[in-house]
């Protein structure tokens, strides 16, 4: 999974502090989001997709293998 998470976050002009307290998720969760080492939930992805008014499929993209 590729995301836009740190993009964004730069686009808006908040950290990740902000991001998690927006978002109501932790800033090890947003961190690991943006090292592509955590996959979040749909929950989570939701969550984010709302701070940014952005689809979540514009935030995290899946390679075609993982879909598969």
């Amino acid at each position: 999974m590729k995301t836009k998470l740190k993009e964004l976050r730069a686009r808006h002009g908040i950290n990740q502090t902000e991001l998690a307290k927006r978002a109501k998720i932790s800033r090890q969760t947003v961190s690991l989001i943006e090292r592509e080492e955590f996959m979040p939930s749909l929950l989570i992805a939701t969550k984010i997709s709302r701070v940014f008014q952005e689809p979540i499929e514009e935030i995290f993209q899946f390679d075609e293998e993982e879909l598969k």
